[in-house]
């Protein structure tokens, strides 16, 4: 196990680097942070000194070694709009987005696996047709619909939950009100994911009801709750963990949109503020996170294989 963990990591490390390169490129492309300064109360000289001073003036790979020489010493840099090392706006914006992406994906692995595993064992019933259907509505609906016909409905017509923020302004908060003001948003990322997993679910415990040992297990009398939930739903659970895998950079990247409507104040808050402002350290910086939780999403996905299948070997991959 160590010895593949290593591997991956010496692999993921030209990939990372590879992943930094197009990023810094495409955001050359799109044009200077200087833009945002030029206007009739700034001079052509302020201008200027300011390029030298970020660096701009270099050609774009110098750029790009310039700060790749500054991430492999830790530093992020700064932010162009606030002057504020990048890794603290990280590190204070990273809390808030963890929590919302923690509790988003287990409501919805509490709504999908027991949803997925009735609706296989009930094929062509009323009810499989019911979960299925919830499920189509659940990962075509933009979630920017669902945010704003949830605010609509709870706070605009009911007045039961905030439509903003993390906590109430002029209070202490606390745990009460995080968790009033995180039910909307995590709605709606949990309803999002569950109506994917549910569909995958739903496939792979059908594929092993199928199996001749689950026929054995019954014919020898083992209980049906054993059998389902013992024997079917672990050799089930790899491709469920793909999925999963999958999603966790998916519900990241998510969070950026549910984040901005809800006023979360987390990454995806301070990402769209960055690329309003043309905040290109910030940019980078957000870019350069994601990069990693892909690449360690995909590693812990692989790692838990061996732990769900022990014929999987993964010295051997």
């Amino acid at each position: 196990m160590g010895k593949y963990i290593w591997k991956r990591i010496l692999i993921a490390i030209p990939v990372l680097i590879g992943i930094t390169i197009i990023d810094y490129v495409i955001m050359c492309l799109a044009g200077s942070p200087l833009e945002m300064l030029q206007g009739p109360r700034v001079s052509e000289a302020a201008v200027e000194a300011k390029k030298i001073a970020l660096g701009l003036d270099q050609p774009i790979y110098v750029q790009y070694f310039v700060w790749l020489g500054q991430i492999l010493h830790g530093n992020l840099g700064y932010s162009i709009k606030s002057y504020q090392p990048v890794s603290s706006m990280i590190l204070s914006h990273l809390g808030p987005t963890l929590l919302l992406m923690g509790v988003s994906l287990l409501v919805s692995l509490l709504l999908a696996v027991p949803a997925g595993i009735y609706s296989a064992i009930h094929q062509y019933s009323k009810g499989d047709y019911a979960v299925v259907t919830a499920s189509f509505l659940g990962s075509s609906v933009p979630g920017f619909f669902l945010s704003m016909l949830l605010v609509y409905l709870f706070t605009v017509k009911l007045g039961w939950l905030p439509s903003s923020g993390m906590t109430t302004l002029g209070t202490a908060g606390g745990v009460a009100d995080v968790a009033k003001h995180m039910v909307m948003p995590v709605l709606v990322l949990a309803f999002s994911m569950a109506g994917s997993n549910i569909r995958y679910i739903r496939s792979a415990m059908l594929e092993i009801l199928q199996q001749d040992y689950l026929r054995t297990a019954k014919a020898k009398g083992i209980g049906h709750f054993r059998v389902i939930n013992k024997h079917a739903l672990r050799n089930a659970l790899v491709p469920i963990i793909t999925v999963i895998g999958i999603e966790i950079p998916m519900l990241f990247g998510g969070a950026v949109i549910i984040e901005q409507v809800f006023s979360w104040p987390g990454l995806g808050l301070m990402t769209m503020s960055a690329i309003s402002n043309r905040d290109y350290p910030v940019i980078m910086g957000v870019c350069l996170l994601s990069a990693v939780v892909v690449l360690v999403a995909n590693l812990v996905t692989d790692i838990l294989y061996a732990l769900v299948d022990p014929t999987i070997q993964l010295e051997k991959g």
